[in-house]
């Protein structure tokens, strides 16, 4: 038996199998009132505000407050591809809301010619995309040469060689090459780069191949750092950790006090976010004076770019585990294609040399 302040009143009728729902509310007072039904396998919780009658079995919907929630209102989508996914929205008979225009389950909305119009003059005004991305390893650096620098130098700290400095001048004059084979004059470089001082000093090397009013910009992003390795390593004890490495994994396997590639892939992870959000807001460019030759120049390491080429192209482990790292102040170049995609700018030799697959040069192409 209920306390006499408390009852048990039929809400409404399943759908389904037309038994009642039940609910138990408190009397006079406003409650939210958990709806659960469980006859004939029918499995269902609905919550609404209501005002129970006093001696009444009936309930009525609440005179003021909120209009009841529209999930309908939130859905995400995207432009141009128009990829909206509406979910429905069953409508307690009796007492909830009309039941708004639904679409079923699984199934792409359908939109008249005047709403995609609508839509596209509602976003003519996003800035263009970037023309491509390039992505550049450091010059070689005194650890490239020397590994026991690491003993005794910081990883962040580890220098350019006067041949690594060299490369770095010449990579500025490839990349400016590279951008005015477009035959445009109003193109621009925007550069994102690791705070290591191998990778600022290669993009010192790199900016002596522009004037200033060429660079939109530069960003140093902490985020695109080297694998973290632990702080000052021993030589021999590396060469160990190495090895077992190769047989534990080189995607998760995670260096002592250090990181794994794993780790690195979580952390470019949210750089990309960034990177596609100061996409979509044009910060590259002001509003007057947006240009579809943009590019933008990543200066990083041998792994953290294969983990950025891994997560913006979504390839597996398993193929992750066959790409190599680039040579030093060797370039990928992502470049916009017909489609609106950036693809990679390489023959398929190239591509092989890198460690794709014939699967993911297919992909490419």
């Amino acid at each position: 038996m209920l306390p006499d302040n408390r009852m048990s009143t039929p809400i409404a009728r399943c759908s389904f199998c037309q038994d009642h729902w039940f609910g138990v509310v408190r009397t006079n007072e406003f409650r939210n009132v958990s709806v659960r039904h469980s006859v004939n396998k029918c499995n269902f919780r609905r919550s609404s505000n209501v005002y129970v009658i006093p001696n009444s079995s009936s309930l009525r919907p609440r005179a003021s407050g909120p209009p009841p929630f529209n999930p309908l209102q939130y859905q995400s989508y995207s432009v141009p591809s128009l990829n909206w996914r509406n979910k429905g929205v069953r409508k307690l008979e009796g007492y909830m809301y009309k039941k708004p225009e639904t679409v079923q389950r699984g199934k792409p909305a359908e939109f008249s010619e005047s709403t995609v119009a609508s839509l596209f003059s509602e976003h003519a005004g996003l800035p263009p995309r970037p023309r491509r991305i390039i992505l550049v390893r450091h010059g070689e650096s005194l650890g490239n040469v020397d590994e026991s620098a690491y003993t005794r130098i910081p990883d962040s700290k580890i220098c350019l060689t006067e041949k690594g400095w060299k490369q770095a001048v010449k990579c500025g004059k490839d990349i400016r090459e590279l951008i005015e084979g477009d035959q445009s004059d109003d193109w621009k470089a925007y550069f994102y780069v690791s705070p290591y001082k191998r990778t600022l000093q290669t993009l010192r090397g790199i900016g002596m191949a522009f004037e200033r009013e060429r660079i939109a910009g530069v960003r140093e992003e902490p985020r695109l750092r080297e694998q973290d390795f632990g702080n000052f390593q021993d030589r021999e004890r590396m060469r160990v950790e190495k090895a077992i490495r190769l047989r534990y994994g080189r995607f998760f396997y995670r260096f002592p006090n250090g990181e794994s590639a794993a780790d690195v892939y979580d952390r470019i992870t949210g750089f990309r976010e960034t990177l596609r959000a100061d996409i979509d807001v044009g910060r590259f460019q002001r509003p007057e004076s947006r240009s579809k030759n943009m590019n933008l120049v990543i200066v990083s390491h041998g792994l953290t770019l294969r983990v950025f080429l891994m997560r913006w192209y979504k390839w597996t482990v398993e193929q992750f585990e066959g790409l190599y790292n680039f040579g030093n102040t060797e370039m990928l170049v992502m470049e916009l294609g017909p489609g609106g995609s950036l693809t990679m700018h390489h023959s398929a030799d190239e591509l092989r040399a890198f460690g794709m697959t014939d699967d993911m040069i297919e992909d490419q192409e």
